[in-house]
């Protein structure tokens, strides 16, 4: 598995590209996105889904542009309610990405559609007693829902 964080400090924004045999994700792309399609090339990678952990209110993502330019599916929670062109998640649905699959799980708080991500490796390690890897996806936790008192 591959996996880069690209982290852009004036908007203290991390997103991430994720590869396995020939495919990859882009996670929260930044505006800019010539880096992940370089990077991707440069692994011999190429972009299948782009995801969003959640719509951005506090910056420009580059999704849309990303998915027009590498042909990818974007990806975001179904509670999001998008216009645009996509595919909704909701808990339990999987992404395959080569021999990594992307396990979703919703997790509203930080936004009613928020989404995070876990991964597990497709192929198992050789030897007795031994299981696929076990990977997190995505480093950062959306906040926890506010209880509101009345």
């Amino acid at each position: 598995m591959y996996f880069k964080q690209f982290y852009l400090a004036c908007l203290a924004h991390a997103s991430y590209l994720i590869g396995s045999a020939g495919e990859a994700a882009v996670v929260d792309p930044q505006r800019d996105v010539d880096q992940y399609i370089a990077e991707a090339e440069a692994q011999g990678l190429k972009i299948k889904y782009v995801i969003e952990t959640h719509l951005h209110a506090d910056f420009v993502s580059g999704h849309r542009e990303l998915a027009e330019r590498s042909g990818a599916e974007i990806v975001i929670g179904a509670n999001a309610e998008a216009t645009f062109a996509h595919r909704g998640v909701r808990d339990g649905d999987e992404i395959k990405i080569g021999d990594v699959v992307l396990g979703i799980m919703e997790t509203p708080g930080h936004t009613p559609e928020s989404i995070v991500y876990w991964s597990a490796t497709l192929h198992k390690e050789k030897g007795p007693g031994t299981r696929g890897k076990k990977e997190l996806v995505q480093a950062r936790t959306p906040a926890l829902p506010v209880r509101r008192r009345f």
